[in-house]
C-alpha cells in the first residue's frame, strides 16, 4: 500500500480526495486518487443530518473503518474537533482512529458553533493528540488544523501563530483552511517547516494545483465540496423536473461505466 506520509511533499502536493461512502471512494481511487479522506459534512449528508457535530466520533470512526476495509490504499479521517474541548477528547479521538487502522486524521481547533477554543488549550489538544498518534502500531499521520480563518474566530496572524505552536507539539501536517489569498497561503506554507493541507473549495476551485504547488502546498483536500457539487446535480435535476418536467439533466454516464470504475478502484 502507498505510505501516505511519503505523499506529503511541499510543492508537489497530491489530491487527498474526500469521500462519502465506499462507491465515491472507489470511483475516486480508479480515477487516480491515491488516498482518500472522509468528509465530516459529506458523510453527515448521507445521514439526512447537517454539517457539525452531529455524527458522533464512534460512527465517524466506524464510517473511515469501513471505507478502509474496502480500499487498497490509505484512509485519512475528518474528526472535526475531536469530539469534545479538552486535550482527553483529542486524545481518545486520536487513539480510536489508529485502532481502527487508519492512516491518519485530522482535528480542528474551533467548536461545532465556530467559536475557537483558546490558543493554550488548542496547543495541549494537539499534543494529547500527537502522543496517542506515537503509540499507535503502524505509522498514523496527525494533521492539526486551525480553522479559525474560515470560521471568523481569528485572522491569519492568529492562525500562522498557532501552526508553528501546533508543529512544535508535534503535528505531522498543518491545515489553515480558506484564506483569503494565495498570497496568504504561501505565508502559511513559509511559517513551517510541516507539510501544509490546502482546501479546494469554495474560491479555490478557481486555484490550480501548480498554483497550489507554487504556494507551497504540499496536499490539497476536497472537504464537502464534492459531495456539495452532488447535491448541486440532484437539486438541478429535481427543480427542473418537478418544476417544469425537464428530465434532461438525468443524462448520465452509463452503467457499464460506472461498474468498470468500482471494479478498478477496490484493486
Amino acid at each position: 500500500m502507498t505510505d501516505f506520509r511519503a505523499l506529503h511533499r511541499p510543492g508537489s502536493p497530491f489530491i487527498l480526495a474526500n469521500a462519502w461512502d465506499v462507491g465515491s471512494a472507489r470511483m475516486l481511487r480508479a480515477l487516480g486518487a491515491q488516498a482518500i479522506a472522509t468528509s465530516s459534512a459529506g458523510y453527515a449528508f448521507t445521514r439526512g443530518l447537517p454539517d457539525g457535530g452531529r455524527v458522533p466520533r464512534s460512527e465517524a470512526i466506524a464510517h473511515a473503518k469501513d471505507l478502509a476495509h474496502h480500499l487498497k490504499c490509505p484512509v485519512s479521517a475528518d474528526l472535526e474537533d475531536g469530539y469534545g474541548p479538552e486535550p482527553s477528547d483529542a486524545g481518545d479521538t486520536v487513539a480510536e482512529a489508529a485502532r481502527a487502522g487508519l492512516a491518519g486524521c485530522c482535528i480542528e481547533d474551533v467548536a461545532a458553533d465556530g467559536s475557537a477554543y483558546g490558543l493554550e488549550v488548542s496547543v495541549a489538544r494537539v499534543a494529547a493528540a500527537v502522543a496517542e498518534a506515537r503509540r499507535a502500531s503502524h505509522d498514523f499521520v496527525f494533521t492539526a488544523r486551525a480553522d479559525g480563518v474560515m470560521t471568523g474566530a481569528y485572522d491569519l496572524e492568529e492562525a500562522i501563530a498557532r501552526i508553528r505552536a501546533f508543529a512544535a507539539a508535534g503535528a505531522d501536517v498543518l491545515y489553515v483552511p480558506m484564506p483569503e489569498t494565495i498570497e496568504g497561503l504561501a505565508r502559511i506554507c513559509a511559517s513551517v517547516d510541516a507539510p501544509v493541507n490546502a482546501l479546494a473549495a469554495g474560491p479555490w476551485t478557481q486555484t490550480t494545483r501548480a498554483e497550489f504547488a507554487e504556494a507551497g502546498v504540499a496536499r490539497i483536500s476536497l472537504g464537502s465540496a464534492l459531495a456539495r457539487a452532488t447535491h448541486q446535480t440532484i437539486r438541478d435535476a429535481g427543480q427542473a423536473m418537478f418544476g417544469s418536467g425537464d428530465f434532461t439533466n438525468l443524462g448520465g454516464i452509463g452503467s457499464g461505466e460506472v461498474d468498470g470504475y468500482l471494479e478498478d478502484g477496490a484493486k
